[in-house]
């Protein structure tokens, strides 16, 4: 099997190895941010309970540091003082400044994890099927032709982003962790499934994995007739784009997608862009082209957040600029109900009206992306405008995806709410209840 264009560009950065950056380096990077002994502190009281991992490319390429601490990429990864309670933060520093025993702060900081929704949208009771003789281990099936796997070994990313609603897999807490090692039993399950047509490898990032571990999960299912697609969803091309282009296994990784494509099956790259910065570096171009050229379809999705993305001329750029180099955008999320959401989100109604000043400035090609969307515990409801109906103000919106399916694409009402950030601060309009309450 033959890629179709093998050769490599001498593009800035790809020939550096990857080098990891966490907590214990928040010190020295927080310096050069210029931040102060105390707040540089309060950073890492922060990272006690809240994951720190990024890497060299992302801060020798994507950050301003001239800009930084309100660089969007540099709050993309690094932890804010002010993203957690103050009483908190005060408390972890405290037991940072006295240099208490590593029991008594991680004790704190659990305590500060389990106010924050680790696991929302019933991920933890509703996801996990039974089968066999018990749960699968790593498997999610939300929506009927859907299947979520989380590969062991996909369980970290190349940088965490401090909104992630994944955050709880990455602090080492195994009762919270998501994980799976069995392609075996993955197999058996969508057998055993028909009415499953997609599986999504998630994490994490799958694409933290090398091929010959990708391939252990992924060829198993190639000759399964009732799967159209296979997707990997990932923040590689923005974090990590050597990934696909002068990392050892490069080409092999690439091969995969096309040996995918070729079973007859859409090889759907879930890429996860956040800022427009992301996918200026020369090799982000070299990587989407190379992966496009495997025939798997790239498509883009990222949330909505304070502080980073919160400006429709950023979406209009990513997605004028995604459409140029033949991505397809496709979500525009609210950020999730879990970790520092107080934080990071932006009302519903705020939110509807950023979506809507950029998407009526693309073309009707970028016009694929849907939003603003909430992967909510129902399914994945969409904003679609305020209206004044009956006298009345109020939020009209359906459901994209649905536990129930038959709840999808029909509209339902909200009563307005100018401060409600998620679906649970809302209240039906027109009617006692919303159509997904019992």
């Amino acid at each position: 099997m033959t890629l179709v264009n093998d050769a490599a560009p001498a593009v800035r950065s790809t020939g550096r190895k990857f080098r990891a950056f966490t907590a214990k380096h928040l010190d020295e990077l927080t310096a050069r941010a210029g931040l102060s002994p105390e707040q540089q502190l309060a950073t890492r009281a922060v990272a006690t309970v809240l994951p720190f991992r990024t890497n060299s490319y992302v801060l020798d390429e994507l950050i301003d540091w001239d800009a930084a601490p309100d660089d969007p990429i540099y709050r993309l990864v690094f932890p804010m003082a002010d993203m957690l309670p103050a009483d908190d933060v005060a408390h972890l520093s405290d037991l940072l400044r006295k240099e208490a025993p590593k029991a008594e702060i991680e004790a704190a900081a659990n305590a500060v994890r389990m106010k924050l929704n680790p696991h929302p949208a019933g991920q933890m009771e509703l996801n996990i099927p039974s089968f066999g003789d018990g749960k699968v281990p790593g498997l999610q099936h939300k929506y009927d032709e859907t299947v979520l796997y989380f590969p062991k070994q996909g369980q970290t990313c190349h940088a965490y982003c401090t909104y992630c609603f994944r955050w709880a897999q990455f602090i080492g807490e195994p009762d919270l962790k998501m994980a799976g090692d069995d392609s075996q039993q993955l197999r058996e399950y969508v057998l055993a499934h028909p009415e499953v047509t997609s599986v999504l490898f998630t994490g994490g990032d799958a694409m933290i994995m090398g091929e010959s571990v990708l391939r252990r999960y992924v060829e198993p299912l190639l000759d399964l007739e009732q799967l159209e697609s296979i997707r990997i969803g990932t923040k590689s091309l923005a974090y990590w784009p050597q990934k696909f282009v002068t990392d050892p296994d490069a080409d092999d990784m690439l091969r995969l997608f096309e040996q995918v494509v070729e079973s007859g099956k859409n090889l759907a790259f879930m890429a996860h862009f956040s800022h427009p910065r992301e996918l200026e570096p020369l090799v982000v171009t070299e990587a989407v082209r190379r992966i496009r050229d495997t025939g798997a379809v790239i498509r883009t999705q990222a949330p909505l957040i304070r502080t980073i993305n919160d400006d429709p001329a950023v979406w209009e750029t990513m997605w004028r600029t995604q459409t140029r180099m033949g991505m397809v955008p496709y979500y525009f999320f609210v950020e999730r109900d879990t970790g520092p959401q107080d934080y990071f989100a932006v009302p519903l109604a705020e939110a509807y009206e950023i979506f809507r000043n950029a998407y009526k400035n693309v073309s009707g090609l970028s016009r694929t992306v849907r939003g603003p969307s909430m992967s909510a515990t129902p399914g994945k409801v969409c904003v679609d405008g305020v209206l004044d109906l009956m006298g009345e103000k109020v939020f009209q919106l359906h459901f994209i995806q649905a536990r129930d399916a038959e709840l999808v694409g029909k509209p339902f009402f909200a009563q307005y709410d100018p401060n409600a950030v998620w679906l649970d601060d809302l209240k039906p309009a027109f009617a006692d209840k919303f159509p997904f309450q019992p």
